[in-house]
């Protein structure tokens, strides 16, 4: 029993340690070419984060992918493609224009838009209330100041 508990230990620490293996012999060109791609590519688990800042497992997986397709001698469009095939746009740091991601693009455009939409109709409305607000003839007035002052 303690056999196995210890086993099962040892597993566990050796997975709690890999990302550290993730640079064991790293090529100064291999890696430069990685972290340009990485800085392109969105981490999928923290989504505000590109896979070359991130610490997740999968953006540690994502970079190993990298590293086996450069070794394999593709280029960066093919690896950048290959993302998107299996990942969709929203791998893309800054995904491509085009109509799936059109709301991506045009959404704070938008949202400008109609809140100077809405703030021009307020402003409006108000001068209009304003202007259209009953005065007090003169005459009133006068008599008015005449009370309030005694």
């Amino acid at each position: 029993m303690r056999a196995l508990a210890f086993a099962l230990l040892m597993g566990l620490s050796g997975a709690a340690l890999a990302q550290s293996a993730e640079i064991a012999h790293p090529d100064a060109a291999t890696e430069a070419r990685l972290k340009g791609l990485a800085e392109e590519l969105r981490c999928l688990v923290c989504q505000n984060q590109t896979i070359a800042d991130s610490s997740a497992p999968l953006a540690l997986d994502l970079r190993n992918q990298i590293r086996v397709q450069i070794a394999q001698g593709r280029s960066d469009d093919q690896i950048r493609d290959y993302m998107v095939q299996r990942y969709g746009d929203f791998v893309l740091y800054k995904p491509p224009f085009k109509a799936t991601t059109a709301i991506l693009w045009l959404a704070p455009f938008l949202l400008i838009l109609a809140g100077a939409v809405a703030l021009f109709r307020i402003v409006r409305r108000r001068r209009t209330e304003a202007s259209l607000a009953p005065t007090v003839p003169e005459k009133s007035r006068r008599e008015i100041e005449k009370l309030l002052d005694g």
